[in-house]
């Protein structure tokens, strides 16, 4: 498969036959445009690794296709060539202020094609490295180092999202909050090493058992957060004791735990609905205070903000 995809505009025709040759001689993929409006849709289907364009055809001129390239709406990085006949140094200048990275000079020859393109290939490599490692970046950012689950700077980013998709569709999602009981006595009692164990198996458990659309996060110390895409809060509240069965299905032994003799979470479930137009604060708000009626009542249970909602009844 090739490694280079090299987009050629030029309004003449031996041109484009010299420079698609020797592009595709070098095992290259080519694609040809005709016109600088060509060109332009060309480039945008195709997103170059690598544009080679006359300075002056019909339609866009080199200068401002550059120009065009330089704005590519995603990351990625096009290298442009400005093959021109006119020579003088101005014009070059022109062009690399346009955007170009480098010019041929008319009649092609063969031989610059190729050295052009070893720079080109060169430059892209890195170009395609970088954006690779700021993913990465990125991606380590917006992760909790201990869980794998994402950090409140994904969850914020997500919930956004899912709050305006919510607000155009007119659906409805949930947030659940989960924190572990008595989490302090675990780790007085087994070790910070123990808790860290028990928040990586927590946190395999949430990423295992949330359906596909719904979302785990590490919340803070022990707290942890779910969201669930266009879920009323019945259908959540059922999630969510399905996932407080299967943690204490863990059986992980916790001695100092006042609900059970073996670790536990407590679970507080809040829904917004397009009726409320609360805002995703507001939803976590709630959430946090169901949580805490959790809590009040005995833990390892899952509380709605609504009290018609509690679980004592389903259990």
């Amino acid at each position: 498969m090739s490694d280079l995809r090299v987009l050629v505009a030029d309004d003449d025709a031996s041109c484009r036959l010299v420079l698609r040759a020797a592009v595709e001689r070098l095992g290259y993929e080519c694609v040809v445009a005709t016109d600088g409006d060509d060109a332009w849709a060309q480039f945008q289907t195709t997103l170059p690794d690598v544009l080679i364009t006359d300075w002056m055809m019909p339609g866009l001129d080199g200068p401002e296709l550059c120009r065009r390239a330089r704005q590519r709406s995603d990351d990625g990085y096009t290298y442009v060539i400005l093959a021109t006949a006119l020579g003088e140094h101005e014009n070059v200048l022109e062009g690399m202020e346009a955007g170009a990275d480098d010019y041929l000079t008319k009649p092609i020859s063969p031989f610059d094609v190729r050295a052009r393109l070893v720079a080109a290939k060169r430059v892209t490599e890195l170009h395609k490295e970088l954006e690779r490692l700021n993913a990465a970046l990125a991606a380590q950012a917006r992760t909790d180092p201990l869980t794998g689950l994402g950090n409140r700077l994904l969850l914020h980013e997500d919930l956004a999202a899912l709050h305006d998709r919510a607000v155009r569709y007119d659906q409805g999602y949930c947030v659940a909050i989960c924190d572990l009981d008595d989490f302090k006595q675990f780790n007085d009692t087994y070790g910070h090493l123990a808790g860290d164990a028990a928040l990586i198996k927590l946190g395999q458990l949430l990423a295992r058992e949330t359906r596909y659309g719904d979302r785990a996060y590490r919340y803070g110390g022990e707290e942890f957060l779910v969201t669930l895409a266009a879920q009323t809060l019945p259908d959540a509240m059922v999630a969510m004791e399905r996932l407080r069965c299967s943690v204490e299905q863990l059986a992980i032994p916790h001695a100092g735990n006042r609900a059970s003799d073996v670790m536990t979470i407590s679970v507080g479930v809040s829904a917004w609905s397009y009726e409320d137009l609360d805002t995703p604060t507001t939803v976590i708000d709630r959430g946090d205070a169901a949580l805490y009626q959790s809590k009040a009542a005995g833990r390892n249970r899952v509380t709605a903000d609504h009290p018609e909602h509690r679980t004592e009844n389903l259990r």
